[in-house]
């Protein structure tokens, strides 16, 4: 038999124990031996539940007990799910969270204590909830060079600018219509700034890169300047608005990582993708595109793929290297570098004068007079900003600006 920690008794770690208790018999045959929940660590007092006397509320007897082979994280945030990740890693003991703050600042850490002390620190509920994307880029396109992963991680935003789209809703309408159905927090600002996804990206572009990105170096916008008539000339141009975290593999070889609102084409794999559902577009050089979809959050959902890790990380099966390392120098590009078509909403000047500034641009059927959109041609972020300067200098208003994915 082999005995676990759960650390946290939230939306999380209490859809673990669920889990493990009602799939209990699905765990041992996947395992080859039953699953004993021998501590659970919250500062709350749970009485009347059938595991109430597990709980306790100093991890030291998780930590110093030699029976404990693995323990799943469910607390959030970077400390103290980091010192107590570090203190089960140094003693051998496998660590799985779905933290995704704690992997995007200090993965690379805690891999590289994993495979010294030949544990494992595992991470699928990380990103996209309970639909694999972790291991699937880990271990079935291990042998991809991956060019691009771009995708919609954050369910709140995704079913906010799905309103929009449909329905002409505004941003504060549908937020709070997702805050009543229970799919946006009290305090949304995680969302709807973009961190939430920023966060998830940094993981999966270190695991694609094999290098540790950090959400601090990353450009991040959210959804907040998005409105409905930005939504209204995506559908007019055959597309969506959706925001966006994408990694790409630049032609020189750098990395490029942003995450923001975007004009995505109708003919993406992406566009399509609507209310709280999540999606990320894999693209490796062998593979080529390779689409992972589905709802991004949920307690049971979430806490399936805790449950995953937890069996693979008792299996007794080693990494044979860290899934990423530390930072290199110089790998992430500077976001004026970065190539990308822009999207611009102006009024003030037409078309004509519109024209001087983004030569070649492609010009969308006005929504009402004395209002331009338009989209360029391929040039660089700063580039455009630099076009969209000048244009204001002469006369222009711009009213949104986005890239086009």
């Amino acid at each position: 038999m082999k005995k676990i920690a759960v650390l946290g008794h939230g939306v999380v770690g209490s859809g673990v124990l669920t889990v493990l208790e009602k799939n209990r018999s699905q765990v041992e045959r996947a395992l080859g031996e039953p699953v004993e929940v021998k501590y659970i660590l919250d500062r709350r007092a749970f009485p009347g539940l059938p595991y109430s006397d597990r709980f306790v509320r100093d991890f030291s007897p998780i930590r110093d007990d030699p029976e404990i082979a693995a323990v799943a994280e469910a607390l959030g945030g970077v400390e103290p799910a980091f010192t107590f990740a570090k203190e089960c890693l140094s003693r051998g003991k496998s660590f799985v969270t779905s933290n995704k703050e704690l992997v995007a600042e200090k993965g690379d850490i805690l891999l590289a204590l994993a495979q010294e002390h030949g544990a494992r620190f595992l991470f699928e509920a990380s990103v996209a909830g309970g639909t694999p994307v972790i291991g699937p880029i880990r271990r079935s396109l291990g042998a991809d060079r991956i060019l691009q992963v771009a995708g919609i991680l954050n369910g709140t935003t995704n079913f906010i600018l799905t309103k929009m789209l449909r329905e002409g809703a505004t941003l504060e309408s549908a937020l709070a219509l997702a805050q009543k159905l229970g799919y946006a927090e009290r305090d949304p600002s995680a969302d709807l700034e973009g961190r939430d996804a920023c966060r998830k990206l940094c993981i999966l572009a270190s695991l694609a890169f094999g290098s540790h990105f950090y959400p601090a170096d990353v450009p991040t916008r959210g959804i907040a300047e998005v409105t409905p008539r930005d939504a209204a000339y995506a559908a007019r141009w055959g597309g969506a608005v959706k925001l966006i975290a994408r990694a790409r593999r630049t032609a020189g070889g750098r990395a490029a990582l942003e995450v923001s609102p975007m004009l995505v084409p109708g003919d993406s794999l992406l566009a399509g993708v609507g209310d709280v559902y999540n999606a990320v577009l894999v693209t490796g050089d062998m593979a080529g595109d390779v689409l992972f979809y589905g709802r991004g959050a949920g307690s049971l959902p979430t806490a399936s793929a805790v449950a995953g890790d937890l069996i693979e990380a008792l299996s007794g099966r080693r990494e044979a290297a860290p899934a990423w390392g530390p930072a290199e120098p110089g790998l992430l590009l500077p976001p004026e570098e970065a190539p990308c078509r822009g999207y611009f909403r102006t009024a003030g000047l037409d078309r004509e004068g519109l024209s001087l500034f983004f030569p070649g641009a492609f010009f969308l059927e006005p929504l009402e007079a004395g209002e331009e959109a338009l989209i360029t041609p391929l040039a660089t972020r700063g580039e455009l900003d630099a076009a969209a300067r000048a244009a204001g200098a002469a006369g222009a208003r711009i009213l949104s600006a986005f890239p086009v994915l």
